[in-house]
């Protein structure tokens, strides 16, 4: 299994807003309790559930959501064949064999993580169907997991009390999501996160891209704008910043309402929620764009 060591984040940012909500995620943490970052794609969930996981100090093991996912996967499964076999020739002319093949139980990440008491980060929880989580109740309210009959020994294993649990996900409305059991939910404490604030979302842009800081706001600008435009199909997130962003910074560009091939660019990324494009988003696109250069 491997397992992620805490260190800081390459290129985090840590503005007066994420540091607050760090910390509220870390009161509940250090009390024993799970909690849940949700909130829209885009918005650095999972980098700061890790960055969050980084400050308790224990290694980390990392699940992500997944559609395939079981009850007994949570918790492990039989994978692979041992073999034993013994040969017997103590009389010359008699030659005895004997074989055992026996299936191995390897533990889940889930069951390791309770075991050694590490931080687990599952990411888009929410992906995973409700019957997956099901062996997390136990985990979360009782501190034991309930181990299948073919694994053979104890028939649960206790969880160490310095596990913790940091949960990501995306609201519900968002396609591939299921909605989680009302006793799970009840176990968690969500926090639930919006688009951050102008100078954080600057921050994040200049740190994950190189730009200067007046360029990088001229495309949060831009971006925030064309979040509240109607007509186009879905909000650009932060990530969508920092594609523009390296862009620029690739190719040695600076806002400018003439330069063509820097409109293309913010248009690619601004409607790449959209189905189709029509006049319509194209018209959309051009109107934002000419406010993203008009002063305040």
């Amino acid at each position: 299994m491997m397992l992620i060591e805490p260190q800081a984040s390459p290129g985090f940012v840590e503005t007066p807003g994420i540091k607050a909500l760090v910390d509220r995620a870390l009161i509940y943490l250090e009390v024993g309790l799970a909690v849940n970052l949700s909130g829209p794609s885009g918005v650095g969930k999972t980098t700061l559930a890790l960055h969050v996981a980084g400050q308790l100090g224990r290694p980390v093991v990392f699940i992500s959501g997944d559609e395939q996912f079981r009850s007994g996967d949570m918790m492990g499964g039989l994978f692979g064949y041992r073999r034993r076999r013994v040969v017997d020739n103590f009389v010359h002319s008699v030659l005895k064999t004997e074989d055992d093949l026996m299936e191995r139980w390897v533990d889940s990440r889930l069951t390791m993580a309770c075991k050694y008491g590490f931080t687990l980060v599952y990411d888009e929880f929410t992906r995973s169907r409700p019957e997956a989580n099901n062996a997390l109740l136990t985990v979360l309210e009782e501190g034991m997991v309930v181990m299948p009959s073919m694994r053979g020994g104890e028939g649960y294993v206790r969880v160490d009390p310095r596990f913790r649990a940091i949960f990501t996900s995306n609201p519900l409305e968002y396609s591939g999501t299921h909605r989680p059991p009302d006793a799970l939910r009840d176990r968690l404490v969500t926090l639930h996160l919006e688009y951050y604030d102008e100078e954080t979302e600057i921050s994040i842009t200049v740190a994950r891209s190189g730009l200067d800081w007046d360029s990088a706001k001229w495309i949060v600008r831009l971006v925030t704008l064309g979040r509240a435009a109607k007509g186009l199909s879905a909000a650009v997130s932060t990530r969508g910043c920092i594609a523009i962003a390296r862009a620029m910074e690739a190719r040695g560009m600076n806002p400018d309402p003439n330069d063509q091939l820097l409109y293309a660019v913010s248009r690619d990324v601004l409607t790449s929620g959209c189905t189709r494009m029509t006049g319509k988003e194209e018209a959309v696109v051009g109107e934002v764009w000419r406010k993203s250069f008009c002063s305040e």
